[in-house]
Formats: C-alpha cells, sequence, structure tokens
C-alpha cells in the first residue's frame, strides 16, 4: 500500500518506445521511496491515524510543487497492527525488497525495540517518535533519531504535575503490556519513587481487557489520589474514565497523550467521564489565554482545513510530527544531492533549532535526541479544538 497515488510504472511497452524512439520520450526520475511503518489497524492504532494524515498531506503538497530536485515521493506504507513480529518483517521487507531510502516509524516503542537494530545494520535512515530512552544511542544506532520528547520527558512533566501542582502523594501506575507500557510503568514508578512519593499500586492490563473494575477497584483501595495512565491505547483508557465514573470515584487521570485523543470522545458514554484527565502536551500544539494557537501552528492549521484534512478526532501533534518527518526526509535529500543513506544522516546531524511544526529540532553526530525540553507542557484532554489543548489547570 502505498500513501501517494502518483506513482509513474514503467512497463515492458513503455521501455520499447524509450529505445525505438529516444528523442519523443521523457523518463521519469526515480521515486525518493520513503518506507512507512505504522500501526494502521489494532488497538495501538490512535496515533498512526494523526501521523497518517500528516504524511499524507506533506507528500501530496511536495509533490505538487514538483517533488525534491524533480523526484516525486512515493510513500510506502506497511501496517504492523503493533505487533512487533509484523514490524520486523515489514522493516526486513521494506529495506531488502522494496529498497526505500529511508523510514519513518514505527510509532510503538514495543515494534521499534526489535526494529531499531534492523535499521541500523543496514544504514537505513531512520525518524522516529518512539519514547523509550534506549532507542536513541548515536554509538550503537547512529542512523536513528528522535522526532519527539523521550520517555523522561515526558515522565518528568507528569510527575511534577501530579506532586508539585496536584500535590498528591499517593500515585497508582498503570500501563499496557506492550512492550512500550512495561517499560514506561516501570521508570514513571522508579521515577515517582525516588521524588519521595508513595506508589500504591502498579499494573499492566491487556488493551483489550473489556473490564476496568478489578484494577480501578485495587487502584482505589490502595488509597491512589492519581492515576498515571502510560498507553496509546484509547479504546482501553476509555474504558478506565467509564469505570471511574461508573465507581464515583472522583481521582484525576494524568499521562500519555494519547488519553486526549479525539476518538475518545465516541468512546466515554458521557462527556463528563473525560474531565479531569490531564495529559503530556506541547507549547506548538497549545492555546493561550486568549485562546490562540502559535502562529506558525496557525499556519499549519489554516493549510490543513483548507485541504480538508480532518483534526477533531486526533492530535495536532500526531499531524504535525507526521508533516515534519517528510518534510526533514525531502529536506535531507534535496541539501545532500541524493538518497544515499549518508547523506541523509549528514544532514540530519547538522540541525540546530530546524523549525518543525511541531517543535524545534537539534541533531548532532552526539545526540539525536531531538525535541527540546522546554516545549514540553501539560493539557487538559477534554478541551481539544482541532486537535490542540489548552494548558492543564495550575499549569504555566
Amino acid at each position: 500500500m502505498t500513501v501517494s497515488r502518483r506513482q509513474v510504472l514503467l512497463g515492458s511497452a513503455g521501455a520499447l518506445g524509450a529505445a525505438t524512439f529516444p528523442l519523443r520520450t521523457a523518463v521519469a526520475a526515480e521515486p525518493i521511496k520513503i518506507g512507512f511503518l505504522a500501526a494502521m489497524t489494532g488497538p495501538s492504532s490512535a496515533p498512526t491515524i494523526g501521523f497518517n494524515r500528516g504524511v499524507v498531506f506533506a507528500v501530496d503538497a511536495i509533490n505538487a510543487a514538483g517533488g525534491v530536485n524533480g523526484r516525486k515521493l512515493e510513500v510506502v506504507t506497511r501496517d504492523t497492527q503493533g505487533d512487533p513480529t509484523k514490524a520486523v518483517n515489514a522493516t526486513q521487507e521494506l529495506i531488502s525488497q522494496a529498497k526505500v531510502h529511508a523510514i519513518w516509524g514505527p510509532f510503538n516503542s514495543g515494534e521499534a525495540l526489535a526494529t531499531t537494530p534492523i535499521m541500523a545494520r543496514a544504514k537505513m535512515p531512520n525518524i522516529h517518535p518512539c519514547v523509550v530512552e534506549t532507542l536513541i544511542d548515536p554509538a550503537k544506532f547512529p542512523n536513528a533519531f528522535r522526532l519527539a520528547p523521550s520517555n523522561s520527558q515526558w515522565d518528568d512533566a507528569v510527575r511534577n504535575y501530579c506532586l508539585n501542582i496536584l500535590k498528591v502523594k499517593k500515585i497508582a501506575v498503570i500501563g499496557d503490556t506492550t512492550g512500550y507500557g512495561v517499560t514506561a510503568v516501570g521508570a514513571s514508578v522508579a521515577a515517582f519513587k525516588k521524588d519521595g512519593a508513595e506508589v500504591v499500586y502498579q499494573a499492566n492490563i491487556d488493551a483489550t481487557q473489556p473490564d476496568m473494575t478489578p484494577d480501578m477497584l485495587r487502584a482505589r483501595n490502595a488509597g491512589a489520589e492519581v492515576i498515571v495512565v502510560w498507553s496509546v491505547s484509547t479504546g482501553m483508557e476509555a474504558r478506565m474514565f467509564n469505570t471511574r465514573a461508573a465507581m464515583g470515584w472522583d481521582v484525576p487521570f494524568a499521562g500519555h497523550p494519547s488519553m486526549s485523543s479525539g476518538e475518545i470522545a465516541g468512546l466515554v458514554e458521557k462527556p463528563e467521564n473525560w474531565k479531569k484527565v490531564y495529559v503530556v502536551g506541547y507549547k506548538s500544539c497549545s492555546y493561550d489565554a486568549s485562546g490562540k494557537l502559535p502562529a506558525k501552528t496557525q499556519e499549519l492549521v489554516d493549510r490543513l482545513l483548507k485541504a480538508n484534512v480532518a483534526m477533531n478526532d486526533t492530535l495536532l501533534w500526531w499531524i504535525a510530527d507526521g508533516v515534519d518527518a517528510i518534510d526533514l526526509i525531502a529536506k535531507a535529500v534535496e541539501q545532500s544531492g541524493s538518497t544515499e543513506s549518508a547523506g541523509i544522516i549528514k544532514y540530519w546531524n547538522s540541525l540546530s533549532k530546524y523549525p518543525g511544526y511541531f517543535g524545534n529540532f537539534t541533531f548532532s553526530p552526539t545526540q539525536h535526541n531531538g525535541y527540546l525540553t522546554e516545549e514540553v507542557v501539560m493539557s487538559e484532554a477534554s478541551t481539544a479544538k482541532n486537535g490542540a489543548f489548552s494548558l492543564a489547570p495550575g499549569y504555566t
């Protein structure tokens, strides 16, 4: 499956024509192939909705403007379904058979833990938004660049909000059973304990589990004053919100950005079930006190609206990051003059506060965590408008 339909296919008849009438037939330049590892389906698919819209939008815009150095972009998409094994098979196929020039994704850290070493061995330029710390190591993975905050940046923002703004001390930490969920819960629990908080309950739950009551009861009975959630599964999160309401428990939730996805509006039983949910957010996608977005973000939103790109059922930062990913690959090819891996990686290593829509990215040969900590904030989940949010109460 390809995102762009503008692929030029040269069949045998075309080849014969070119040989017979060389002065009358134009030869199409080889497309720039971008691998897109995405959980298009499955319980971890929520982020892909936004990322995919950003990718389609950026590719169509660049190709409509003539492509890059006369070459069109072609996105080769593989649905990983959130399964590390499928992600590994797709990665190998994109490298060895599709022969892509760079890969955007995957979007789930559990998948990335399995695919990053494969891409490193192939020297495949790779950018992704996965947050697990060990995925970025310029010595081991000189080809891999993070296009989002790391888990420690997310974790610091959530922990600071819980302890210093909500002023709670008894914490429940819950994640799903993916590689990301297990890793994130472990890191979060350790950091809370280090800062003197009491983690009264922790669990990893299968994202497809239909009834959240047992875990929510255990958290309440343990005295939890906030529930910190690390999962990309909007279905699991909505069931937790509905269960909280059914229990009549007024506990706040804090944690993963997926808890603010517009998808949840259709999954909660009542709009008020989505209240008191605070998530990691970003300055680029936050409304100020007068209800305005940053000028650069508003420019993107205007372009997306003009192109009829839906935003209310997803997150604006997912869309913006998808746009930035395609732009960064296209810019690397343009500046290096080719699709060779070394040139793409060298260009990314030279970036200092690259002005993306999602954020400003800085990379070097020894630093592949590109997102600036000062651009991470906390948002109020249910305040979405075009996928962007108001700051969480008490947060500046």
